[in-house]
């Protein structure tokens, strides 16, 4: 069965009239609101307080919550983000195989405890041997996967995110109250208030 159609405006990307969107799956979309620049901003905040490390902004926020003030409107935002990737040590094909043995048996592991709790007869041994040949192939599929990169990445690694400050910040409306809560705490700030 087809539908008459009617005749309507070719669509065109950047334009934002909702009459001319192409019909999708679920129906004719909406037209986003906005400039098309993400969501709109948020209320306005103020930061009452910089500090150097991660804990003392937690701290500032905790201090906040023991008195009663409403945390949902506080932030505590990073500032200056530099990754940071740990070297662990040399990656060869026996620590990958390793590696892969690991999560291997876990995944046998349960797979084994699946299909033990429908075994009538003796359930430790399927586990058990849920638990092998998870092992082995993991070993497999660990070290194969190792060769394949071919020498690129011969090490292991952990990322993590670094900020070189922490700022809490509160809606504008609230700072006043915020301020005067946290007269009464001291912690290190790194640049003050501001």
């Amino acid at each position: 069965m087809t539908r008459p159609s009617t005749p309507t405006a070719a669509w065109q990307p950047g334009r934002t009239s909702g009459s001319n969107l192409p019909s999708g799956p679920a129906g004719r979309p909406a037209a986003p609101s906005g400039d098309g620049n993400g969501p709109p901003p948020g209320r306005p905040t103020v930061t009452i307080g910089t500090y150097p490390d991660y804990p003392s902004a937690q701290r500032a926020v905790d201090h906040l919550a023991d008195n009663r003030f409403p945390v949902e409107s506080t932030a505590i935002v990073g500032t200056d983000l530099t990754l940071v990737e740990t070297v662990l040590g040399r990656m060869t094909t026996g620590r990958a195989a390793l590696a892969g043995a690991g999560t291997g048996a876990w995944f046998g592991l349960f797979i084994g405890l699946l299909f033990g709790i429908f075994t009538a007869g003796n359930w430790i041994a399927v586990i058990l041997v849920g638990l092998v040949i998870g092992a082995i192939w993991g070993a497999v599929f660990g070290a194969i996967a190792h060769a394949m990169t071919g020498g690129q990445r011969d090490f292991t690694s952990a990322s993590s995110l670094r900020a070189s400050q922490y700022a809490v910040t509160v809606d504008a409306d609230l700072a006043d109250e915020a301020r005067q809560i946290m007269g009464r705490l001291t912690l290190p700030q790194a640049a003050g208030r501001r």
